[in-house]
């Protein structure tokens, strides 16, 4: 990308080429706006950010510490401010932190059909639509925070501080954007092969560099940590990561990735008895794990769906939902040939989703696979549905009691008691709770660590908090204390939140496009100033 001051020569070359009838155009303003409008599309930012993950998942490999972390997005204000939060106080440094899209929180809170549960029920084009607004709101981050240098720079020439302005100029060549990979949930798919290639097209033009699809029924897709779980036989899944690869190579995004994400921890049924051509091909293999009853041809009834297994006549057990159910026990089986599965079939990451955060449990799937794909690589959802306070008590708990240490002192059924926050095993779990991440990276195969849904919970806290105090005793003070004050002593960027919506790029164009006469909303009288 060529720096500011090339910017600068070639708009003056365009302008002189075009004569008379270019004298009111500034080459240094449109340098400006073209350095504040770096991507020109969905398609530029998918690419570029497919670079990165590459680049981190190469990283991670050679070294586990470098795993990479998002938090869940249902607005693209909020993954503004992330990206904002991130350079402030990560020495204006963006490397292998993401922003993640969930599904969930779409479906909560994006559908025009109001708050829906995580069934895949709402309007498949709010994702791509999310996407696009994620990426238009770090943009304009980006130009936001190019304003203020040229701005400064500006206020430097004026000075007359030669040495100022170079280094102002020399952080305009050297900007950091707060574009970053996303990765996409595009739930199930949205119905078959066709129908998840089209809408995979759709978040890739949006700038959609990953994208994660599981290997649940679309049409009875479930909430991973809810019950009723329904998989798909291997090869509907994997038509599924084909159309999303073929999306990706059709738009030119030759370094898309795909995460497989797999249910059958949690998923006891299946829709469909798998096609098998052959003993020991995926289709029988799928079928192996089904739970059966061994019958003979006196015993069948109308409608019934058999199979042979070993030379012999069995029945599928099939339920009043016309599901069948597969053997009790044989998730973590299952996971595993799902994994193995995809990752010989073009896909670039899995994601196992679990019951609980635990490092061995996952650590022990992931070897597993590892025994035939080395370098297996894990998105990993540490979710707000689990308790993660009373899992690694009790976690802390089972492990003291195995090692003989005297637990007597504490209720395992009631440690999420604060009365256990001082002590030796609460301050144990949230060592533990702390390091989950490197740990789980190191040991169990972990890329990627991201929180679904931590903006949803945050936004129900604090305005929880708000609420209380604004509408009691404390009234305005409320708000000022619990909110402005801290927005102010913490620097938050949005405290100006004129700024922040773009009022001062709109003064920046107006000065461009009317010079003098250009009416600003920056003047003396903007109560902005206060701050």
């Amino acid at each position: 990308m060529a720096n500011y001051q090339q910017q600068i020569d070639h708009i003056a070359t365009l302008c002189n080429v075009n004569g008379n009838s270019w004298d009111a155009i500034n080459p240094e303003s449109v340098a400006r706006m073209k350095l504040q409008n770096r991507f020109q599309s969905g398609l530029d930012i998918a690419r570029y950010t497919a670079d990165i993950m590459r680049k981190d998942m190469e990283n991670y490999d050679n070294d586990p510490s470098l795993y990479t972390q998002s938090l869940g997005c249902w607005h693209g204000f909020i993954g503004q401010q992330k990206m904002i939060s991130i350079k402030k106080h990560f020495e204006n440094n963006t490397d292998r932190r993401y922003l993640y899209l969930s599904g969930w929180m779409v479906a909560a809170l994006r559908s025009e059909f109001g708050p829906l549960p995580d069934q895949s029920m709402h309007e498949k084009t709010s994702v791509p639509a999310l996407i696009e607004e994620l990426y238009t709101f770090l943009r304009q981050a980006d130009a936001r925070e190019l304003g203020g240098l040229f701005r400064e720079l500006d206020a430097a020439r004026d000075a007359n501080d030669q040495d100022l302005a170079t280094t102002i100029q020399d952080k305009i060549d050297n900007h950091v954007t707060h574009v970053v990979p996303i990765i996409a949930d595009i739930d199930a798919g949205f119905g078959n092969e066709e129908a998840t290639y089209l809408l995979a097209k759709k978040m890739i033009e949006a700038g959609a560099c990953c994208i994660q699809i599981e290997n649940q029924v679309s049409d009875e897709k479930q909430c991973g940590h809810q019950d009723g779980k329904v998989t798909v036989p291997h090869a509907d899944f994997l038509a599924k990561i084909n159309a999303v690869r073929y999306a990706f190579l059709e738009l030119g995004v030759d370094n898309g990735v795909i995460v497989a994400r797999t249910d059958s921890l949690g998923a006891g049924l299946t829709k469909q008895i798998a096609v098998t051509n052959e003993p020991g091909d995926l289709g029988d293999l799928y079928n192996a794990f089904l739970d059966v009853e061994e019958i003979n041809e006196s015993e069948l009834s109308n409608g019934d769906v058999v199979l042979t297994r070993d030379g012999k006549l069995v029945r599928p057990k099939r339920l009043a939902s016309n599901l069948f159910q597969f053997r009790s026990g044989t998730g973590e089986e299952r996971c595993i040939l799902d994994c193995i599965t995809s990752l010989q079939n073009g896909a670039d990451l899995l994601w196992i989703e679990t019951e609980k955060p635990h490092v061995q449990q996952i650590g022990d799937m992931v070897r597993e696979i590892r025994k035939v794909i080395p370098n297996a690589k894990l998105v990993y959802n540490n979710s707000p549905s689990f308790n993660w306070t009373l899992n690694f008590r009790q976690q802390v708990f089972d492990a003291m009691s195995e090692t003989g240490q005297d637990v007597s002192a504490y209720d395992r059924d009631d440690l999420m008691s604060p009365k256990y926050d001082e002590t030796d095993l609460g301050r144990q779990a949230d060592e533990k709770i702390r390091t989950f991440q490197a740990d789980a990276a190191r040991e169990a195969g972990i890329f990627h660590h991201l929180i679904t849904l931590p903006t949803y919970h945050t936004a129900a806290l604090s305005t929880d908090n708000l609420a209380q105090e604004y509408f009691g005793d404390k009234g305005m003070l409320g708000y000022v204390e619990g909110v402005q004050r801290k927005e102010i002593r913490q620097s938050i960027a949005c405290v100006k939140h004129q700024n922040m919506a773009g009022s001062d790029m709109g003064d920046d164009h107006k000065g461009y496009f009317s010079g003098e006469a250009a009416l600003k909303a920056a003047g003396k009288d903007n109560t902005m100033n206060q701050f």
